[in-house]
């Protein structure tokens, strides 16, 4: 998205990996957070800034760059509530994508005057803090992100376990599912881990687990007819 300026507010996990993310997207990223520490780190330039001074310098910024989006991603709810409405205020057309940490913060960011939520509790914070890692589950993040095509995410039911011969998720093929990617495993005691992380060497899938998974529906119905079932997740915060 060439000639887009983002800024980014917070600076956490969560906020690189959107920043990582996005790097080659935009002409320019600016980069605040609350923490003055920050600024020292030597991977990313990092400017400081308070919710509770004038800081014109970062307002005249957006208001220079006319296509802008700025992600709110302060780890303090009622702070990253304070910024959007800010932001809102001062900026009808300023696209903003601001983190919920649960269901009620994400209703009130949107009340805030967020374009969109990204949730970070449930499954959806493991996707967005681990699916970075792979490149063509960057594109999908991009996708759903920036509205891109009809990608979906679904949690489904594993009800076919022997399928699998009892492998661990990280040495199953996945590629011979078309057009699905394999996220998340969220196993039958809630306990949640990254597809492609050590732990999942650990537990190989059986019935009652549940694999979270992106691609097209298309896709998705037909991997849930050969896997199992669909289990129903509220995902409305991802229904941009």
């Amino acid at each position: 998205m060439k000639n887009v300026t983002a800024f980014v507010f917070g600076f956490n996990h969560y906020a690189t990996e959107i920043i990582n993310n996005i790097t080659e997207e935009y002409d320019n990223i600016h980069i605040y957070s609350l923490d003055k520490e920050d600024i020292k780190n030597e991977h990313y330039d990092v400017e400081s800034f308070d919710l509770s001074d004038d800081w014109d310098e970062v307002e005249e910024l957006i208001e220079t760059n006319k296509k802008s989006i700025a992600f709110c991603v302060l780890e303090d709810d009622a702070e990253n509530i304070f910024l959007t409405i800010s932001l809102r205020a001062s900026f009808d057309n300023l696209v903003i994508v601001s983190l919920a940490k649960d269901k009620e913060s994400a209703n009130k960011l949107k009340i805030a005057g967020a374009n969109k939520v990204i949730p970070i509790v449930q499954t959806t914070a493991d996707i967005l803090a681990n699916m970075i890692n792979r490149p063509i589950a960057t594109k999908v993040l991009h996708n759903i992100l920036y509205e891109k095509g009809n990608l979906k995410i679904a949690q489904i039911l594993v009800e076919n376990a022997d399928k699998f011969d009892g492998k661990f998720p990280a040495d199953i093929d996945w590629s011979r599912y078309r057009g699905i990617i394999v996220l998340s495993v969220v196993h039958e005691d809630l306990s949640k881990e990254f597809i492609y992380s050590s732990q999942t060497k650990h537990r190989p899938l059986v019935n009652g687990d549940s694999l979270v998974v992106t691609g097209y529906e298309a896709d998705i119905e037909e991997f849930e007819k050969t896997i199992g079932r669909r289990h129903h997740v509220n995902w409305s915060n991802w229904s941009w």
